[in-house]
């Protein structure tokens, strides 16, 4: 038995990382610690808590704790226990999204520019990250249609050049046309290009353009003016302003009553190369700078790509630790700043507008699909939570249901559930969503687990007609109402409308279509995926598993031994009893069974 009391009473007064965890062992919160005792005891002694950490203690059965010699050790032992536990309570990335790089093998003889998601300590040059692989092909594209280089995958000798060097795209060295020094050459303007060095860049293609004028060399000459002004023109529209340092991330950030977002921008070689933003839903209560510092430690954990520099608006109380673990992992200084005046302010600002438009947007849509919903089906109330459920079968076998959730316009992974249908045998869809709906909410009338949490304000049939009255027969034996509309295919297997039980359909926009698109397909792969499981599981059961009295110990210890079921057949009751956990009783009954 676990003694809170008892335990904080042993709490040593040294750095480490405390793991919260549940009745279940399930870790809700990792944080990290200067002083273990002080720190884990103002969970159970203060009483100015917010309504996140009221909610997190009363969840928590037992505790535990790593100490470490260091602040830093803390911090990093933090950020991976956060990363493979994912506690409910911390501050989480909900996408681990890898991001594009462009890719220089400067090792190469001939390097040429491909694009890559992972950054190796190959010797290679990286460049990046770019918001989107559209955006790194689309100046991949720009470098290989500019600058004369190899677009070849395996490069190797030939008898003649490709079309690529007829057409002015390729220097062709694969035929030996160029020499390893002069096509590196081309490759070093590409690299200032990339590293937003754009003025040498210039200078070096100017000087090489007019000494192609003055040998009355004019179409090259030609060549280099417009390559010049095709990167004058590239470079002009990423720009930013009064912005001089090459490698900075910036942070902007805004919360309202509902959600959270962070947006950042990149800026490498003063340009913004692309932004990103993120939204915490769960963390509204949480502290400003909490969230903002449980970000930078989440996001900058698995990147190879650090910036010199972090500018965002708060100032961090964890500022110098992760200020010392982000210069170990990049090599170099890194420096988190928070600008109080002049055009670096005006940026982080500008920033923290655009994580403000984004989360606006992002609600006004929920919103909207919220009452489209409420205006269309002509509920009387705001459908804030929205459920949706579906069966899945083969010819009757291997029975299960899906359920999705949808909370204030938002799908919800995390709230899905699935059932094993427990009391209909044979392919009969209407009665297997009598059970599974019935089931769910008795469990919310009956039980206080919050498994399920509240009943929805709109349930959402995978079907027609017969689910709808499947769902609404369940409802009125639970003596429940709740609105049920079903979302119905067409002939090529995609929603069509929304329909009631009388076979009204209802007209939607494309959003709220989208949406419900969208829902459907979820609710169908929670369910279709259950049910591969369940089936592949039972595919894989041998003959020893319908054994009474044995488990999966002695069934592998069995399998170990033997090797195969045949053989296990064959086996004498004496040759069974040589397995640990197999007595005679037990033996004769393997041998009858298997017989």
């Amino acid at each position: 038995m676990f003694d809170i009391e008892d335990e904080l009473k042993k709490l040593p007064a040294k750095p480490g990382v405390y793991l919260m965890k549940d009745k279940n062992d399930n870790v809700i919160y990792v944080g990290k610690a200067v002083v273990l005792k002080n720190r884990v005891k103002q969970y159970f002694r203060k009483n100015d808590k917010t309504a996140r950490i009221q909610k997190m203690v009363s969840l928590i059965d037992h505790f535990e704790y790593i100490v470490v010699e260091s602040e830093d050790e803390a911090l990093i032992l933090e950020c991976n226990l956060i990363k493979k536990y994912r506690p409910k309570f911390n501050v989480l990335l909900k996408d681990d999204k890898t991001y594009p790089y462009i890719k220089i093998d400067i090792k190469s003889e001939y390097p040429t520019v491909t694009m890559t998601r992972r950054i190796l300590k190959d010797g290679a040059k990286y460049f990046g990250p770019y918001p989107s692989s559209s955006s790194c092909k689309e100046m991949i594209n720009f470098i290989k249609e500019k600058f004369q280089i190899r677009q070849c995958r395996n490069f190797k000798s030939r008898d003649r050049a490709c079309l690529n060097y007829h057409i002015k795209k390729c220097l062709a060295p694969c035929v030996k046309y160029v020499s390893s020094e002069d096509y590196k050459k081309q490759i070093d303007q590409i690299i200032l290009l990339l590293d937003g060095k754009v003025d040498k860049i210039i200078k070096d293609l100017s000087k090489q353009m007019e000494e192609y004028a003055n040998s009355q060399e004019y179409e090259k000459a030609a060549d280099i003016r417009d390559r010049i002004q095709a990167i004058e023109r590239v470079t002009e529209k990423q720009k930013v302003s009064n912005v001089s340092e090459n490698n900075i991330d910036v942070i902007g950030f805004y919360k309202n009553d509902v959600s959270a977002c962070i947006e950042i921008f990149f800026i490498r070689g003063s340009k913004m190369i692309g932004r990103e933003h993120y939204f915490f839903n769960e963390l509204r209560h949480m502290d400003e700078v909490e969230i903002v510092s449980g970000f930078i430690k989440q996001f900058y954990l698995s990147r190879l790509d650090i910036p010199n520099k972090i500018m965002l608006r708060y100032d961090l109380e964890e500022k110098e630790p992760i200020e010392r673990w982000l210069s170990e992992k990049a090599g170099r200084k890194v420096i988190i700043k928070s600008p109080q005046k002049g055009e670096k302010l005006r940026f982080v600002e500008m920033a923290e507008m655009n994580s403000k438009i984004t989360l606006d947007n992002k609600v006004k849509s929920q919103s909207n699909i919220m009452e489209e919903l409420r205006d269309v089906l002509s509920l009387d109330t705001l459908p804030y939570k929205i459920e949706s459920f579906d069966i899945s079968n083969i010819s009757g076998e291997y029975i299960v249901a899906g359920m999705c959730v949808a909370q204030n316009g938002v799908i919800k992974r995390n709230l899905s559930r699935r059932f094993k249908i427990k009391t209909v045998f044979g392919q009969d869809d209407p009665r297997c969503m009598q059970e599974v709906v019935t089931r769910r909410v008795m469990h919310t009338l009956e039980k206080d687990d919050n498994a399920f949490g509240v009943l929805p304000d709109l349930i959402l049939a995978d079907g027609g007609i017969t689910q709808i009255r499947a769902i609404k027969q369940a409802l009125d034996n639970c003596k429940v109402e709740i609105p049920v509309y079903g979302m119905v295919k067409d002939n090529t297997h995609s929603t069509r409308a929304l329909v009631d039980e009388n076979k009204n359909e209802f007209e939607i926009s494309e959003n709220l279509f989208n949406f419900i698109t969208n829902f459907q397909d979820e609710v169908h792969k929670t369910a279709i995926e259950y049910h591969r499981k369940i089936r592949d599981k039972e595919m894989t059961k041998s003959k020893l598993d319908y054994i009474e009295g044995i488990g999966d110990k002695k069934r592998n210890a069995l399998l170990k031994h033997f090797g195969t079921i045949s053989k296990i057949k064959e086996a004498t009751i004496n040759e069974l009893m040589e397995v640990k956990g197999i007595d005679k009783n037990l033996a004769k009954k393997i041998k009858e069974e298997l017989c």
